[in-house]
């Protein structure tokens, strides 16, 4: 089960499809090496439709039932050997909650500034199993929307600076105060 995105209505749609076509006219898409080349080439297309009327959920049913993921990936281990290894079960659901809560957060912080609010909060919109001491401690901490936003406009494919969103399967997102 994706993320429950508290302010995913069509105000904050509209908003996060423009920050998605702004990565694509400056070509600053993350593609997951994770996706096959079909996949790789379909991405742009199935993240659009997502956020246009979907969900995380539906992002990552969609790359399993179409076949877009790999299922083997080439790793280096820490001695530095590369191996070739299977790709986690999850890797599906990891990419779609990822870029599709990257693009949410995008959307609520752009979304603020629009209505003049300076600070969006940060909750839990998935409960995880065992959630890191870290990001418990960002829950309800007010961050600037201007900053949160320029943070994850330039960290594709690396946990933003700021750490909203904390890292892969961490349930963390943001809402309007």
């Amino acid at each position: 089960m994706g993320i429950y995105y508290e302010n995913l209505d069509e105000e904050t749609r509209k908003f996060m499809l423009e920050e998605l076509e702004m990565d694509i006219r400056y070509d600053q898409v993350y593609i997951s090496p994770r996706l096959n080349s079909l996949g790789q080439s379909k991405w742009v297309e199935l993240l659009r439709e997502a956020i246009k009327s979907y969900d995380d959920d539906w992002l990552a049913d969609q790359l399993k039932i179409r076949g877009y993921m790999k299922s083997y990936e080439t790793r280096k281990t820490r001695t530095g050997e590369t191996i070739t290894a299977k790709v986690p079960a999850n890797a599906s659901e990891t990419l779609a909650e990822g870029e599709f809560n990257r693009y949410y957060a995008r959307g609520v912080c752009v979304r603020a500034i629009a209505e003049g609010i300076n600070e969006v909060v940060v909750y839990r919109g998935k409960e995880v199993k065992q959630p890191r001491p870290e990001s418990q401690l960002k829950i309800g901490k007010r961050i600037n929307a201007k900053e949160l936003l320029e943070d994850l406009r330039t960290s594709q494919g690396v946990e933003p600076a700021l750490g909203i969103p904390p890292g892969p399967n961490s349930g963390l997102t943001v809402r309007l105060p």
